[in-house]
């Protein structure tokens, strides 16, 4: 498969060419080209020449596109999940949940499109007050492999609904179906040079969307580390930044919660996607004086999962994506093991057998009895492993939950309204669920707190976001 650039699907300036592997056999399933700096200076020159007549088109026009291509994305959600599955590893039942996810947030923009409506005041002394918004320019995104199709859609609904121009660089080891869906936009009308998409690694297609003087706004999501080089790059030409760096989403139960709606609340909040997405339950902080029926639970409710290849029916959780960061979570909980640190209740190790040997596999791992000063509750675990502390309390809770860097999501199990005030109130957090986890409409902002990001994606104010303020004052 071919990058796209001003609308035509193009080879690499270098020639050159990497493979995407099906992480559930490790076997190639297709090559992209391999992009560089010449080809970000390409889709730079595509954007900028597609902007003026895009930004001008009546956003309700914007929008019609985006609705257009969402409908034809419905239509083609199982062949569109099934080559998400082929790259990305997850089930196939939660890889069309994810395509529909994408169709979902450019119906989202598609309505409100139309709602950038400028300011008016009448101020005595200075006359007439306009207050228009006006598109950026050229914006990029740079996404990450656990979820490309839904945050693609986060970063492409919002900046063309508001009338920028979008370069977008998909993760090496999951950019097929984001070109595919780039593919259908232009099909629903998208005009030429309007979405660009250049794949490569971030070494050099993400450093030079970050360091590149006409790109006006980066949405990045990923990890902090490259969050940070990405702020520094884009500090001398002065351009937006939104960041979305991980988290370590605490689940807080308390001694009234539902146990068994907790209990499935926490397997499919930990397991779903492999474990592998941003605000997926990390850390289990459950009341003592239920922690031994709701951990045995638990524990029956984990070995009852089926893992396997994403394609197989009944698979209720499929590989990770690639060898490294299956080896990062073997790496963890053997540390972990040999550090005493907890109890491992069921899981802890790389499934043997002839449909697992030459995938990126690992068993959903509960592990409690872990001590304050882990890994395991420090560090975002990017896999199925899921840690768990008994407390005293919702104090106790709270202030564990609170200790972290991270401040992406948290939830809180109870059916007491004082303690879902006080766990609301007190947690540290972008995202709050209470009685849920996970699931984010496209209809209310997402973001974090402290070292999980800056910025929001979604709802208005991530349209907002992709929009200059300008001031007319105008002297009768």
């Amino acid at each position: 498969m071919q990058m796209l650039i001003d609308g035509n699907r193009c080879d690499s300036c270098s020639g050159q060419t990497f493979a995407v592997r099906n992480p559930a056999t490790g076997t190639v399933i297709d090559t992209v080209p391999l992009g560089g700096v010449e080809d970000i200076d390409r889709a730079v020159e595509a954007g900028t020449a597609a902007f003026e007549a895009w930004s001008t088109i009546p956003a309700r026009e914007r929008g019609r596109i985006l609705f257009v291509a969402a409908q034809e994305v419905r239509r083609q959600n199982r062949s569109l999940g099934a080559l998400l599955t082929a790259e990305q590893g997850k089930p196939l039942r939660e890889a069309i949940d994810e395509i529909n996810g994408f169709a979902y947030t450019l119906e989202y923009y598609h309505g409100i499109a139309a709602s950038n409506h400028g300011e008016y005041a009448n101020l005595p002394g200075y006359g007439h007050a306009l207050v228009s918004r006006v598109p950026l320019g050229v914006c990029a995104a740079i996404i990450p492999w656990n979820m490309p199709a839904l945050i693609m859609g986060w970063k492409v609904g919002p900046a063309l609904a508001a009338g920028n121009t979008m370069i977008l660089k998909p993760a090496s080891t999951a950019p097929l179906t984001c070109l595919a869906l780039a593919g259908i936009l232009g099909e629903a009308g998208l005009p030429a040079g309007v979405l660009n998409i250049v794949t490569g690694p971030g070494e050099t297609v993400g450093r030079a969307i970050a360091r590149h003087p006409a790109i006006r706004k980066i949405s990045f999501t990923g990890e902090i580390a490259t969050g940070r080089r990405v702020m520094e790059d884009a500090a001398p030409a002065m351009k937006r930044v939104t960041l979305e760096l991980g988290g370590s989403d605490p689940m807080i139960v308390c001694s009234d919660a539902d146990i068994p709606a907790a209990v499935e609340g926490a397997a499919r909040g930990r397991f779903y996607n492999c474990g592998q997405t941003c605000t997926a339950i990390k850390r289990l902080y459950v009341d003592e004086k239920i922690a031994q029926e709701f951990t045995d639970r638990l524990t029956e409710r984990i070995r009852s999962m089926r893992i396997g290849s994403g394609m197989t029916e009944g698979v209720a959780m499929g590989p990770m994506n690639n060898r490294a960061v299956q080896q990062r979570i073997v790496d963890l909980v053997e540390a972990a093991r040999e550090g005493n640190e907890g109890t491992i209740r069921t899981g802890g190790s790389v499934p043997h057998g002839e449909d697992f040997h030459a995938g990126y596999f690992y068993e959903p791992t509960l592990i409690t009895d872990v001590p304050q000063d882990s890994v395991l509750l420090a560090e975002e675990v990017f896999g199925p492993v899921l840690p768990a502390v008994s407390v005293t309390d919702l104090d106790e809770a709270l202030s564990l939950a609170n200790k972290s860097r991270f401040g992406l999501g948290a939830s809180v199990w109870t059916k007491n309204l004082d303690c879902v005030d006080q766990a609301c109130s007190g947690l540290k957090a972008g995202i709050i669920w209470v009685n849920q986890h996970l699931r984010i409409p496209p209809e209310v902002p997402f973001g974090g707190m402290k070292e999980s990001g800056l910025g929001r994606e979604n709802g208005y104010e991530a349209l907002e976001d992709y929009l200059e303020k300008k001031t007319v004052l105008i002297r009768p």
